[in-house]
């Protein structure tokens, strides 16, 4: 049931997102359940929906998905999808009101500045929903790199990226997104609570966490205050092996982490599981020229 959905704008995600799967999209439907287009009424889940490369891809390309579940521990990026499902227009006037201010201002001294001072209103004023996500999607615009980070009191530290005129406020995609998003149950909490909502019929999960640093030994990457360690690495297995008992599909990436002894962590972990290898594109440094391949694992129950 692939099919191409006649938009003008496609939906796709309405902010850059670390991890982020838009270019690895076409690899990872190579790896779908054989005979998933001739599910009916399928349930699609995802418990880590980040910026939601994926989401959109599976809802405007699958008309066997009837309905959609997803969820994140970030309660600012939750209240993005929430807004644009139920009241796309007020975030798209506070928005263009941010971008004219924004391109408005003729130096990139200026530009700074303005960054900044959203910052700190994002980070320490009293917000009304719709003030806090045209924020959060300013932030996201005009930082370095789009990165969400923040620093152990959970607040948003990344800086200015000295971006002269980007895409602050994309009307068209927003509302496009809006449309996509009616069929989709949006929650904000931890993973293991979409468990309460998965449908007696076809349940597809596609679980993409806080990746395994590449060696054992490496530091982890804080893009929230919770840290996804080797603890709740394992704790995401048995979450996977109760989703399987109940007879859920599971895709889940994950990087090609080797342990210490040289030992491919998630192959030990997963050792009941197909997994392959699939490559991505890696930025290895702040120069958007200089990138390297790397493996990737896709973790599946099928």
């Amino acid at each position: 049931m692939a099919e191409e959905q006649n938009y003008k704008t496609i939906a796709k995600p309405f902010v850059k997102w670390a991890g982020g799967k838009g270019s690895l999209i076409k690899q990872l439907i190579e790896f779908l359940p054989q005979n998933f287009d001739e599910q009916q009424n399928v349930t699609y889940i995802e418990p880590f929906v980040g910026g939601g490369a994926m989401l959109f891809y599976m809802l405007t390309h699958y008309s066997n998905i009837k309905r959609a579940i997803i969820n994140d521990v970030n309660e600012d990026l939750i209240n993005c999808y929430l807004l644009i499902k139920e009241d796309p227009t007020r975030l798209i006037v506070l928005l263009r009101s941010i971008k004219d201010e924004y391109y408005n201002l003729d130096t990139i001294e200026k530009k700074m500045q303005y960054y900044y001072r959203i910052r700190e209103r994002y980070n320490n004023d009293e917000l009304t929903i719709v003030e806090r996500a045209a924020y959060f999607i300013f932030l996201n615009k005009t930082c370095f790199n789009g990165l969400y980070r923040v620093n152990t009191s959970g607040k948003f530290n990344v800086p200015f990226g000295k971006y002269e005129r980007p895409n602050i406020c994309d009307e068209e995609l927003i509302m496009t997104d809006h449309k996509v998003l009616q069929k989709v149950d949006i929650y904000s909490g931890r993973y293991k609570t979409i468990t309460k909502h998965l449908d007696k019929g076809y349940n597809f999960i596609y679980i993409d966490p806080p990746y395994r640093p590449l060696s054992g030994s490496a530091c982890f990457i804080e893009y929230t205050h919770n840290i996804f360690d080797d603890a709740e690495q394992e704790k995401l297995k048995v979450f996977c092996d109760m989703l399987t008992q109940k007879g859920c599909k599971i895709m889940q990436s994950n990087s090609n982490s080797i342990d210490d002894d040289g030992v491919p962590y998630f192959a030990k972990l997963y050792n009941t599981y197909t997994i392959n290898q699939i490559l991505a594109h890696r930025f290895i440094n702040a120069h958007a020229g200089k990138r390297e391949k790397e493996t990737e694992l896709l973790i599946m129950n099928y």
